[in-house]
């Protein structure tokens, strides 16, 4: 069971309220997300791109540049090796793009999930070999490959690592020894010594930025950069980055302009999934357009994404953007049986009492642990790894909760993993078969999470916000959890402001209002209240606060109501979410 923690942080609201127009409920959520001070609060709300810090900051930048700068003159061959998922394909599209215009000898290779796994691997280092290939530049991986990058150095390549995971290490003496691998150049912001200001980029983004020092380099005009800024924003949302700084600066500005896109394949992609009149947002990348990206990695191969993005012709657009939407539909029906199986193996067995869970689902597609790991943590809040048998070993992720580093905690057991990889939120790894119950078992002899911890869930907000949202915001993990919150408002004298719930996805006015009229009894917000004869039946101001796939929450005002009066009354009975009503 969640227990809600209301997120109470001072400052001034109403002045911040009027300094920047907006609600002070706005101004509370932005002190919410820790954007302290004037400069960032205005970044926060109107920062533009020409505020986006220099690519030349990255360590390394100048000497990746300078690499490729020879390299192309030289017309060596450079060959791209990306990532199967949404941040990967994405990453590579980028560079491809990017390098093309500036006239690279430049080819691409993303592993496939099964067969190659992630990242590099020796036999992809051979089959560079073998082509003739002069130059790696890896993208949304490469930063864990120490022994492979120095087989391709031995062979006489030369590497470029772009990646935006977590930099490896291991304890020595209680101290941390950093382990980076022997490229050339490495540009990733999470390295120890690298000044760039935002260390929460995904891997696109950090290819967008050695795109645009190239760019600069080479003296390619600054305004072709706009049509990388959809690509950043599809891959910041769907990489789950932080929506701070300049990656809310990205995903606002792609977000304009992914509408009006010039590419053909997010064109038919978009009309695919009918949202041709829609008012495009983040929630449209992360669960509809996102997702049909991700499939084919998943269930095919990640090629036919970039072949979409790749697509010269509306004609072939259309027919890669159907096949991945019709892929798309094939992975949900398939998540949700293996949902249901690690629900079973979890319910029926001694896992139930472990504080961080790991299922194994030997006969479940490899390309959803992530996703059913995901489920699972939602469903018990805990830490869970989901994995599943692969061709030589076990492979499988990892999806955490805020107070368990998981990339942290897999260092811990590096001994029992083939590899490993990844952030304190999500992790990828892979492991022997027989090694899988002492995996759990050292997990959770290391896990130090309280049942406080397990119990707890700390809100966060919607991150689709503009200036017309109002209300109390708390976004819900469950269904269950959004019930427990809403129904602190339940039975109170004054009846004004409500969190309501609407199950499934309502988006649209007429099926929330009809909703809302249909049950009488959904948290006393509709029908006609009796405890004040002055109220009002519900002929309501609402507000879509958030959602999930499992619901809606609604802030809902009677007519007649003020926010402060249910605060007076919560504060009358020493309620905690008294000063959030």
């Amino acid at each position: 069971m969640e227990k809600w923690v209301v997120a109470a942080k001072k400052a001034d609201f109403n002045q911040i309220g009027q300094q920047f127009h907006i609600d002070p409920v706005i101004a509370r959520l932005i002190r919410n997300r820790d954007v302290v001070g004037e400069e960032k609060i205005r970044e926060y709300l109107l920062g533009t791109v020409e505020e986006i810090p220099s690519p030349w900051l990255m360590k390394d930048m100048e000497k990746a540049v300078d690499i490729l700068e020879r390299k192309i003159q030289q017309q060596a061959k450079i060959r791209i090796i990306g990532d199967y998922d949404i941040d990967g394909v994405t990453s590579t599209y980028i560079l491809l793009k990017g390098l093309t215009r500036i006239g690279a000898n430049v080819d691409t290779y993303i592993p496939d999930r099964v067969a190659d796994g992630y990242g590099i691997h020796e036999h992809l280092i051979d089959r560079a070999g073998e082509d003739g290939i002069d130059t790696i530049v890896t993208c949304d991986n490469g930063i864990a490959a120490t022994a492979e990058i120095q087989m391709a150095k031995d062979k006489g390549m030369t590497v470029i690592v772009t990646d935006h995971h977590e930099i490896p290490y291991r304890e020595e003496n209680g101290e941390r020894q950093v382990i980076l691998p022997p490229a050339d150049a490495i540009l990733n912001p999470k390295q120890y010594d690298c000044p760039y200001p935002n260390k929460n980029l995904c891997g696109a983004v950090v290819a967008f930025k050695y795109i645009t020092a190239l760019y600069e380099r080479f003296g390619v005009p600054e305004k072709e950069l706009e049509d990388y800024y959809e690509l950043a924003a599809i891959a910041t949302v769907g990489d789950v980055m932080d929506l701070q700084g300049e990656n809310r600066i990205l995903v606002k500005e792609g977000l304009r302009r992914l509408k009006e896109t010039k590419n053909p394949g997010l064109q038919e992609l978009i009309r695919a999934n009918a949202l041709e009149d829609a008012k495009i947002t983040a929630y449209h990348i992360g669960f509809v357009l996102g997702p049909c990206i991700n499939a084919s990695g998943r269930l095919d191969t990640a090629a036919r994404s970039l072949q979409l993005l790749n697509a010269q012709t509306i004609e072939e657009a259309a027919k890669l953007a159907g096949d991945l939407t019709a892929l798309n539909q094939s992975r949900k029906a398939l998540t949700e049986k293996g949902k249901e199986e690690a629900i079973r193996l979890i319910e029926t067995t001694d896992l139930k009492n472990d504080r961080v869970l790991v299922v194994y689902l030997p006969d479940c597609h490899e390309s959803l642990a992530g996703i059913i790991a995901g489920r699972l943590r939602e469903k018990y809040h805990k830490p869970a790894f989901v994995l599943t048998r692969g061709e030589t070993s076990a492979k499988g992720s990892g999806r955490s909760i805020e107070s368990y580093s998981m990339y942290e905690e897999l260092v811990k057991c590096a001994d029992l993993m083939v590899q490993f990889g990844g952030h304190p939120m999500a992790a990828g790894l892979s492991i022997k078969e027989e090694n899988i119950e002492a995996f759990r078992r050292q997990l959770n002899e290391n896990c130090t999470l309280t049942e406080e911890n397990l119990r707890t869930f700390h809100p966060s907000v919607c991150n689709r916000l503009d200036k017309n949202t109002s209300g109390v915001i708390a976004a819900g993990k469950s269904l269950a959890g959004l019930q427990e919150l809403s129904t602190l408002f339940h039975d109170r004298t004054v009846h004004k402001d409500y969190l309501c719930i609407v199950k499934g996805k309502l988006t649209r006015s007429r099926h929330i209002r009809g909703y809302l009229h249909k049950d009488a009894n959904l948290n006393k917000v509709s029908g006609s209240p009796t405890k004040e004869k002055d109220a009002q039946p519900i002929e309501t101001q609402y507000t879509p606060i958030c959602n999930n796939e499992h619901a809606t929450l609604l802030k809902v005002r009677l007519i007649t109501g003020r926010t402060h009066q249910i605060r007076a009354q919560l504060a009358s009975e020493g309620h905690p979410l008294a000063g959030d009503a």
